[in-house]
């Protein structure tokens, strides 16, 4: 049995969002929670970064702030006593990178930043296409069992390709939108999810 997550939102504080409170850029504050085709949000951001000459330093110095999520570790921790982990998202390792000390270093598949040499983000890197629902069918062909759980449109591929997808403490418009998903607004809760989906997995 494999736990995929999707790592912000879920274990770690939203970056761009934390980002954008420190530069007071509203459009920075835009997630896959509000728009679903990636490709477009990081086009949109990209250029914002532009705009105002903003370079990864810039963006290195809020995370170097941030800590994970209240009770984050402690279930992170208890997840892996139970389930196999992969962390399964789409922020960048030149981001994330120096958090994951925090997390104790769990396994991250995520994608890369294109820096230019005046450390200018011009660009990005997918490691592929839909990278989260293809990792959990790729797992799946391994004969695991999947939980996955996420809280935006961009993990809405990866919980219909799991044997059981949970949303966890997603927007309303989210949960609106594809209300088979169960629905998680706590870590308390999210544990007991989990371990009813290990019940049924072993059945």
């Amino acid at each position: 049995m494999i736990a995929c997550l999707d790592l912000e939102g879920v274990l770690l504080p939203e970056i761009w969002i934390k980002f954008a409170e420190k530069t007071g850029v509203e459009d920075l504050k835009l997630t896959t929670r509000d728009i679903p085709d990636y490709d477009e949000l990081m086009t949109k951001r990209l250029s914002i970064l532009k705009e105002n000459n903003y370079k990864l330093e810039n963006i290195k110095e809020v995370i170097s702030t941030l800590k994970p999520l209240d009770g984050a570790i402690d279930f992170h921790n208890w997840l892996k006593s139970e389930f196999q982990v992969i962390i399964l998202s789409d922020t960048f390792y030149q981001f994330v990178s120096p958090l994951m000390k925090q997390l104790d270093y769990p396994t991250l598949f995520c994608h890369q930043l294109i820096i230019d040499s005046d450390d200018s983000i011009v660009g990005y890197k997918l490691r592929q296409p839909n990278g989260k629902q293809e990792a959990v069918k790729a797992l799946q062909n391994l004969n695991f069992k999947v939980v996955a759980a996420g809280d935006s449109y961009n993990d809405i591929g990866m919980l219909k390709q799991a044997d059981e997808g949970i949303l966890f403490d997603p927007p309303k418009n989210v949960i609106s939108d594809y209300p088979q998903f169960s629905v998680s607004t706590s870590y308390a809760d999210f544990q007991n999810k989990l371990e009813a989906c290990k019940v049924k997995f072993k059945a």
